[in-house]
């Protein structure tokens, strides 16, 4: 899988201003931050379109976090096994389309224009029957155009990262080959039940007859949960911890290089270009997934090198900008959080540490700045250009009671924050850096910022061995193992 192979073609202007009319209409229906529980509209859309949500086995990935980055970890190992990828993800970080990719790359805004023609008279019969009293939601339409694409391609396997929940979800039209759950711990919880066993029981529902389990580790009321559902429809469970796992990790200034035990044996001498003991944990999981989905037939230990080798995880402690390093993270709540700055303390040296944080208003913005008073020497706080979105001066009041006057600085506009931040982090030195995190929507603005807009989801700046100012000096294993990258080919 060389860099050509996943790069798009440039899009023809026509056809992004006939895609972005589009995405803005999308946009305009019943957002994805509320949920319509049920399935009948989604249901009645794919029975229109001839159920393109069975053209391809499907795996089916649901949990708090780490959704996404081992979304993208099984689409790199199948497509190293030689098969064509489906892979549909939200939220995006800067363009709709990334939400659907095929083999590594957002659907092309012609093809996105097309396909939505093509569905579109199905999608006004469902409109007009107003299933449960609503239109079909942005998320319904999106998920709607995702298998149609998949059909369309056609693809040999469908990776599916759920919305929100499981049950209710409307990816959950499809029945997972494979279901993968993610650590659970608490979010949303205004949709989604106010303690761990209440939102494990509604991301339960991906867990079907004939589904077989990958289960991260999770706390006890979540697993108890979990293995129960399995149970009762006959679904065979592998769980971390017992049946696979991480064995042993070295980090290096280009990533990290990992040991890996699953029920088909161990992988050695795995080299994940991304960050944080969180990451190798994902990728145990993914590994296992994809082993479980081809029985390890197709899977033999350099397809897996080669795979995991060519994982790009955006807005996951991603290095955008360098002297002084600019990281952008898309973690949005505390356990998210938690794991973004371990991994950040691992990988580099920053002092002084700039956090840029803004949050949404129904997130648990107290904790998250508990997590990060031990760590950040300073804090900017600003704004998402969202209703959802707290105010910063908002953020600043709930910021004083874990950092000093001295230590705030308020910015509601988000370029004058990162300019603010990197003027601060440039004051003491080489070894000051920039982290941007609190949510999704703010990494992608940051991204678009600093990186600009290319729809191939890679940053344009690089951490390579002799560039790694405020990287951990220590000797890099991934260049021991032959991965020495260059500027124009260091994974990103």
């Amino acid at each position: 899988m060389t860099e050509d192979s996943v790069r798009p073609a440039v899009a023809d202007p026509a056809d992004v201003a006939r895609f972005e009319e589009l995405a803005a209409r999308l946009v305009s229906r019943w957002p994805e931050s509320r949920i319509g529980p049920s399935l009948s509209r989604i249901q009645r859309l794919v029975d229109l379109l001839g159920n393109p949500e069975r053209a391809c086995p499907v795996i089916q990935i649901t949990g708090t976090n780490g959704k996404g980055s081992t979304a993208i970890m099984i689409e790199a190992l199948l497509r190293s096994a030689g098969l064509r990828v489906g892979r549909y993800s939200s939220p995006h970080l800067q363009q709709v389309n990334e939400r659907i990719a095929i083999d590594g790359v957002p659907l092309p805004p012609a093809d996105f224009v097309r396909i939505y023609e093509e569905i579109e008279p199905m999608v006004a019969m469902v409109d007009q029957e107003q299933i449960d009293g609503i239109s079909m939601t942005f998320f319904e339409v999106m998920t709607g155009l995702a298998y149609a694409a998949f059909a369309d391609a056609p693809v040999d396997v469908a990776v599916i990262e759920v919305g929100l929940g499981g049950t209710w979800d409307a990816t959950n039209v499809a029945t997972a080959e494979v279901a993968v759950i993610t650590p659970i711990d608490l979010d949303h919880t205004h949709l989604l039940g106010s303690d761990v066993a209440g939102i494990a029981a509604e991301k339960s529902g991906i867990i079907k007859e004939g589904s077989h389990v990958v289960m991260a580790g999770q706390r006890p009321d979540a697993a108890e949960v979990l293995l129960t559902r399995a149970a009762s429809v006959g679904a065979d469970v592998v769980v971390e911890g017992v049946d696979f796992g991480l064995v042993e990790r070295t980090p290096g200034v280009a990533g990290q290089v990992l040991r890996l035990q699953t029920p088909y044996g161990v992988s050695e001498d795995v080299a994940l270009p991304i960050f944080g003991v969180h990451m190798a944990d994902n990728a145990a999981l993914a590994l296992t997934a994809v082993q479980t989905l081809l029985a390890n037939r197709e899977l033999g230990a350099e397809l897996i090198r080669d795979g995991f080798a060519q994982v790009e995880a955006p807005g996951r402690l991603e290095v955008v900008r360098r002297s002084p390093l600019v990281v952008l993270d898309s973690g949005h709540n505390p356990h998210a959080v938690r794991a973004a700055m371990a991994g950040l303390l691992e990988a580099f040296e920053l002092r002084p540490l700039v956090v840029v944080l803004a949050m949404m208003r129904d997130k648990d913005q107290a904790t998250v700045l508990e997590v990060l008073a031990p760590i950040a020497d300073r804090i900017v706080v600003t704004e998402l250009d969202t209703d959802r979105g707290l105010p910063a001066a908002d953020l600043a009041v709930v910021a004083h009671d874990w950092f000093s006057e001295e230590q705030i600085s308020v910015e509601p506009q988000l370029a004058d924050a990162l300019d603010r931040a990197v003027g601060l982090a440039d004051e003491d030195g080489v070894l000051g850096g920039v982290l941007v995190i609190g949510s999704v929507i703010l990494a992608g603005a940051a991204r678009d910022l600093l990186v600009g807009r290319d729809g191939l989801n890679r940053s344009t700046v690089a951490v390579t061995d002799d560039e790694a100012d405020g990287v951990n000096g220590h000797d890099d294993p991934l260049l021991e193992l032959g991965a020495s990258w260059g500027e124009e080919d260091t994974p990103r």
